[in-house]
């Protein structure tokens, strides 16, 4: 499992099936649409200002939305993940 290291974020993208109200999924959403949807797999542990840790105020199984075109993506044991910076994720989905 990855470990970030500082102020870094391991999400899991969610990808987004667009259906219509009959249920059909609809696949002309290309790259330029990708996901901004991600789930908290692993949080590192904080930015160090002022000599002092300000932790990430994020945990482990949360629904985010990150900036698009941010983080890098990496491949460890056949899944998808995405190592960000925690000031490139704008929200929690609650």
């Amino acid at each position: 499992m990855l470990r970030p290291l500082h102020d870094y974020v391991v999400l899991e993208k969610v990808k987004e099936e667009e259906k219509t109200q009959s249920g059909i999924i609809l696949t002309t959403k290309e790259a330029k649409d990708a996901p901004s949807h991600g789930k908290v797999v692993a949080v590192g542990p904080g930015k160090m200002e002022d000599g002092k840790l300000v932790p990430i105020e994020l945990t482990v199984g949360q629904s985010v939305i990150y900036k698009k075109y941010s983080g890098t993506e990496v491949t460890e044991d056949h899944k998808d993940y995405l190592l960000i910076k925690a000031e490139d994720i704008l929200a929690v989905v609650e």
